[in-house]
């Protein structure tokens, strides 16, 4: 919302009305975290935790607007190291002395007391347009500091009546979080608003053990512990299952990029059918900290002891230096997540797992040592065989919530030594239609699931019950189909399940380019001289055999007859150095070329990936010797090139020479054809022409890729590129988006190629 800079006098925040582009966000330092890093053995200050005396950016600790101190590295393990800034820094045996927050505050009043009227005036506007429309307003409390700023401000804007407060206990909260929230659930009390404490019937030492330790691709903890028990709090707390409510939620834009994108209001993206206002999106921590200081606001324990967040213990989504300060203020509890890990986890070296971070880019259930292993796919005489033994749910309950399946099939059930089998038969030539994705959903909850919430939650109708045993009340079921839109169709079946057959073929021949993928230079050749550039060039003959490679997989050159395409042909009518242009180059690397493909699949949207853990994922896919060192440097290459430059697909930094860091950011895309051209590679890898945004968003089991994953966007965004490729090319797709519901079909007469003819007109 405001520029902020640091304030010499009052050693605070000097918040400014400004446009100019915030920098990272600032973070109150206290004399606790300064002595765990080591602050005591260089300057003098009071060792007290009332008020803060530095201020810190990501790793860079300023006092009294000054750089002072840098901090790097930090693992679950590893203590970060703290570096002294020489030159210009704060001289040796100095005293530090504690923010001056009265002056800071005064400073900063006027601005802060304008936001805050705006923001309260917000929430009462948006209360008294919707409150009519509305079962319940609710206050979504994490004990965390932009929590407690949006309930003060939420309490300020409206009756006491008007709303209630709902903490989602993980029960894998900090224990500092916890007295907050005993704290503010006692003032609630006090002043008349209700307050709920909403969990999860499953513990987490079980869900653990349950689902295995959930990491950035397996995010089933916060559906499982966060999101379903609110939910289900919610509908026990007004006896209706199919209430329309509103979430008042602390998350703020300049969090992450994804959240960058957020609006203030929206419908659906929490849940279906549900709305949400992010209330406080446009703050920066600058404005939560001052108003904190400002109003005094209680402040989480766990900000004193070098956490910059309140969440969970052992979170996948967590940096290494993150890890450390949470182990460090909470060792017994972090320890306790840790354990379960490496009591669920076969690997040999499983210290290294954690600290490097094997764990969070667990995929499947194959590191896990007991995986699910009573479902399986068997392919023979034109026909899939679903087998599925000793069943957790009865398929025949779940086949209620589907109206029927287009296509012929048979279920045969036997009992066997005690042990039960159902055995699903259907002809192969329907695998990969849409009806199949609910077919085989059916058979991945019978096998796996445990009742966990989700589904239940998920249902509105309040059809799906598991008490007393579980049933589903076809009076009630309105084939919605939300049920099974779940990962797989079901968390659990997703976390754990082995790899079926094929689903590994991309670590076949990972390291394609084996230390020698492509320069600048080498683009720029092939595209000035393309008629002779395949019987001669300036390139050495390793570097030109590794070149041919990414010639063919970026469809440049045809593999048969060693001559340049039609797509060579529009590229370069295209501009081949234009984002444009390496959106489509990017889009075939993706579905020929497995290094490109595993890029994809398994690094995190703008998240800075250190080198070890990039070997520890590669290890992962049994990728040995020499290509944990080329793979890494073909993608620091690759970065160079256009693919980075232009297209923006990913950023590094470097040690030296080697790669340091991988970081895969949100790519460029200026014409919607490449998300049309796209979108047809997707349909016809997966035979997919008729589906939704959530499923095309959620396609890890399909063999195609969706663009928002190549690309990095968002649901929102794609939503916008969707219906204006409806207007533009309504002879290509149709995308209607209403009442809550989706739909896109593309067209089966038309094909990628077709697509790219529209570069022609």
């Amino acid at each position: 919302m405001y520029k902020y800079e640091f304030d010499s006098d009052t050693g605070g925040i000097l918040l400014t009305n400004s446009d100019e582009k915030m920098p990272k966000e600032p973070r109150p330092v206290f004399a606790e975290e300064m002595n765990i890093l080591g602050f005591n053995r260089r300057w003098h200050y009071d060792n007290q935790n009332d008020i803060p005396y530095l201020w810190a950016v990501a790793g860079n600790y300023f006092y009294r607007a000054k750089l002072i101190a840098v901090v790097k590295g930090g693992s679950l393990y590893e203590k970060p190291t703290l570096e002294f800034v020489e030159e210009d820094g704060l001289p040796e045996g100095e005293t530090i002395l504690p923010i001056d927050i009265a002056a800071m505050s005064k400073k900063n009043f006027e601005l802060m007391e304008n936001l805050r009227q705006a923001t309260i005036k917000r929430i009462f506007n948006y209360w008294t347009r919707m409150k009519k429309r509305l079962d319940c307003f609710h206050v979504a409390f994490s004990g965390g500091k932009d929590s407690i700023v949006l309930l003060d401000l939420v309490k300020h804007a409206l009756p006491k009546s008007a709303f209630i407060v709902v903490f989602g206990d993980t029960r894998m909260e900090f224990p500092d979080t916890y007295k907050i929230v005993d704290l503010v659930e006692k003032q609630c009390k006090d002043e008349g608003i209700e307050f709920y404490r909403a969990a999860s019937h499953l513990l987490p030492e079980d869900s653990w053990k349950i689902f295995g330790p959930p990491s950035t691709v397996l995010r089933w903890c916060c559906s499982v512990h966060k999101a379903a028990p609110q939910t289900l709090k919610i509908r026990e707390i007004l006896g209706k299952t199919d209430y329309v409510g509103v979430d008042f939620v602390g998350v703020r834009a300049a969090e992450s990029v994804k959240r960058a994108d957020y609006e203030v209001e929206n419908v659906g993206m929490k849940q279906r059918g549900q709305h949400s206002q992010n209330t406080i999106l446009e703050w920066g921590s600058a404005e939560i900290w001052q108003y904190i200081f400002m109003y005094g606001l209680p402040i989480n324990e766990t900000y004193k002891k070098g956490n910059s967040r309140a969440g969970c213990l052992l979170c996948p989504m967590s940096s290494g230096r993150a890890n450390f300060f949470r182990r460090n203020a909470y060792p017994d509890e972090v320890d306790k997540f840790a354990d379960l890990i490496k009591e669920n986890i076969t690997d040999e070296d499983i210290i290294s797992y954690i600290d490097n971070g094997g764990w969070n880019n667990r995929k499947n259930g194959r590191d896990l040592k007991n995986p699910l292993t009573n479902y399986s796919e068997e392919i023979s005489n034109d026909y899939l065989y679903i087998t599925v033994t000793n069943p957790k749910t009865n398929w025949l309950e779940w086949f209620k919530t589907a109206i029927g399946f287009p296509f012929p099939y048979a279920v045969e059930e036997s009992i066997e030594s005690g042990n039960k089998t159902v055995t699903a038969k259907v002809k192969t030539v329907y695998d990969k239609t849409p009806a199949m994705r609910i077919f085989k959903s059916v058979f991945h909850k019978a096998a796996a699931c445990v009742g966990c919430g989700v589904c239940e939650s998920n249902c509105r109708q309040g059809a799906i019950s598991f008490k007393d045993g579980f049933h589903i009340d076809k009076k009630k079921c309105i084939h919605c189909l939300q049920c099974h839109e779940i990962d797989r169709g079901c968390l659990l079946y997703h976390a754990i399940v082995l790899p079926l057959e094929g689903e590994m073929s991309l670590k076949q021949n990972l390291n394609t380019f084996a230390g020698h993928a492509p320069k600048p230079e080498w683009f720029r050749e092939f595209f000035y001289n393309t008629e002779t550039f395949m019987q001669k060039n300036t390139l050495g003959s390793k570097q030109f055999d590794f070149f041919k490679r990414f010639l063919y997989d970026a469809e440049f050159v045809d593999k048969k007859t060693k001559i340049p395409t039609e797509f060579t042909a529009l590229i370069k009518k295209i501009g081949w150095e234009s984002p444009t242009a390496w959106g489509l180059i990017y889009i075939n690397l993706v579905y020929n070329n497995p290094q490109i493909r595993w890029y994809v699949d398994n690094l995190p949207l703008n998240r800075s990936i250190d080198r070890a853990v990039i070997e520890e994922k590669l290890k992962m896919e049994e990728v040995k010797g020499q290509g944990l060192t080329t793979i890494p440097g073909a993608y620091k290459r690759l970065c160079e090139t256009p693919l980075g430059t232009s297209l923006h697909f990913g950023t590094t930094t470097s040690d030296g020479k080697n790669l340091a860091t991988l970081t895969r950011t949100k790519a460029r895309v200026d014409d919607g054809r490449v998300i049309l051209y796209a979108l047809y590679k997707l349909a016809e890898a997966a035979d997919w022409y008729q589906f939704n945004l959530t499923r095309m968003m959620n396609n890890e089991a399909s063999a195609g890729v969706s663009p928002t994953k190549i690309f990095g966007i968002d649901k929102e965004e794609m939503e916008q590129w969707l219906n204006g490729l409806s207007t533009k090319y309504p002879q290509f797709i149709n995308a209607s988006f209403t009442h809550d519901l989706e739909k896109i079909s593309l067209f089966s007469d038309k094909t990628s190629q077709d697509v790219l003819k529209l570069f022609d007109s």
